[in-house]
């Protein structure tokens, strides 16, 4: 994995119970465990320090908050000889409706996605908050339909 840390089955199964319950007390994972609390201290710790775990979050359910429509926009970008990359990524990552953010490869240049409250709504965002944004020459949105799944890596 490139980690100095190395991951054993004792940090695998630490990580399995975390990403299935987050909130799931470091007594209990021990107790799961069979290790004593202040090993999973440690492990956690290791963990975190290493990268292997990029932090804790409360997770949003964007339609209980009344966004109905979720889509991926391709963004293609023309810098004049004025602008840059970042500045043009900066103005994108001041628009709320946009969650996400991916530099890609291929006709696009970025990859963001969009939480609008409707389709009204996010034709707004796209044209107020996107389109006008100077260097960016070609859109192409994704409506998703249904989230299938979404889910953290594996361990194997």
């Amino acid at each position: 994995m490139g980690n100095k840390f190395h991951i054993d089955s004792l940090d695998k199964k630490i990580l399995a119970l975390l990403t299935k319950d987050a909130r799931m007390p470091f007594v209990e994972i021990a107790r799961k465990c069979k290790v004593s609390g202040a090993a999973i201290h440690q492990r956690v710790k290791h963990l975190f320090d290493d990268k292997v775990v990029s932090g804790t979050q409360f997770n949003l359910n964007p339609k209980g908050l009344g966004f109905l429509t979720c889509a991926y926009i391709g963004l293609q970008v023309n810098l004049t000889s004025t602008s840059t990359h970042e500045e043009v990524f900066n103005r994108i990552k001041k628009v709320p409706e946009i969650v996400e953010c991916h530099h890609i490869t291929g006709k696009y240049s970025l990859l963001v996605k969009i939480y609008a409250t409707n389709n009204e709504h996010l034709k707004k965002v796209i044209v107020e908050n996107i389109q006008s944004i100077p260097e960016i020459s070609l859109t192409e949105t994704f409506i998703s339909l249904e989230e299938g799944f979404n889910r953290q890596v594996t361990l194997e």
